[in-house]
């Protein structure tokens, strides 16, 4: 009975120091208290900074605290602010490390500086605070010099718009029903501001209510497929389109923003 009593002890012994080992407890990973206590201190840091205007060194921190620290239950809060930093900064004149300052020759234009720099006349505009076409030669301007890509998971309907591997943002989409939508790599070849909806027998007009495809249309290099905004926003975060991908207006149109012809997009299951 003893020797028994003592292998219970010892298993008990055994188990618990399992648990302290890897740090487990209900509801998910434990954080130790040293490992806190850094936690802690980098998300006042990155709000300190945030409260400043000091957006780019927030957004890093808060992204060293997604990749530090990814068993927290504030995660996904930490990913989110990281992604307001980066399009914050985006449509802001800040100098980043996926941008130049580009000083404007005699004979440019806003489209031939975009066309050089493989991005969007209205990025240009917005991230400078250009009211309209006209820049004067010798003005110096913020350039997003960084190529775009697009990943759509249909399977968790998002859209991440992602700038070499770093992720931009995270978007709430409508792919296909019945998993319609197609899979594959794609390039975004037209983009159009309040697109007419062409379907069959009927042609409606920019502006309807039964308009589907919103203010904004990027389409792929794979006929009556792409990307459009919606006229039912309720319907987001579900596979209930033809085969296009959804976004609310106002988002679809940041995208439109952002993204250039030419820009990849990969859609996965």
């Amino acid at each position: 009975m003893n020797k028994r009593i003592l292998a219970i002890a010892v298993l008990a012994v055994v188990i618990g120091g399992v648990f302290i080992l890897f740090g487990i407890r209900k509801g998910g990973a434990r954080i130790n208290p040293a490992n806190r206590l850094s936690m802690h201190s980098l998300l006042n840091q990155a709000r300190a900074l945030e409260a400043k205007g000091n957006l780019l060194e927030a957004k890093d921190l808060y992204q060293k605290l997604v990749n530090d620290f990814p068993g927290s239950p504030e995660v996904a809060a930490w990913q989110r602010r990281a992604e307001e930093m980066s399009i914050k900064l985006l449509f802001s004149p800040a100098i980043t490390p996926k941008s130049i300052t580009y000083q404007v020759k005699p004979g440019d234009s806003l489209a031939k500086i975009a066309r050089q720099y493989k991005t969007t006349v209205e990025l240009i505009m917005k991230s400078n605070n250009i009211g309209d076409s006209l820049i004067i030669p010798g003005r110096k301007i913020k350039i997003w010099n960084a190529p775009f890509s697009i990943l759509v998971d249909k399977s968790q309907n998002t859209l991440l718009l992602k700038s070499d591997e770093e992720i931009i943002k995270t978007y709430i989409v409508s792919t296909g029903k019945n998993n319609c939508t197609p899979v594959g790599t794609f390039k975004i070849t037209n983009k159009l501001v309040n697109p007419t909806w062409f379907k069959a027998g009927a042609v409606v007009p920019p502006g309807s209510t039964e308009n589907v495809l919103g203010t904004r249309w990027m389409g792929f290099d794979l006929a009556g497929y792409g990307i459009h905004g919606t006229t039912e926003p309720k319907e987001l975060g579900k596979q209930v389109t033809q085969g296009c991908v959804r976004l609310s207006n106002p988002e679809v149109e940041e995208l439109y923003t952002i993204v250039p012809v030419g820009t990849e997009v990969t859609v996965v299951d």
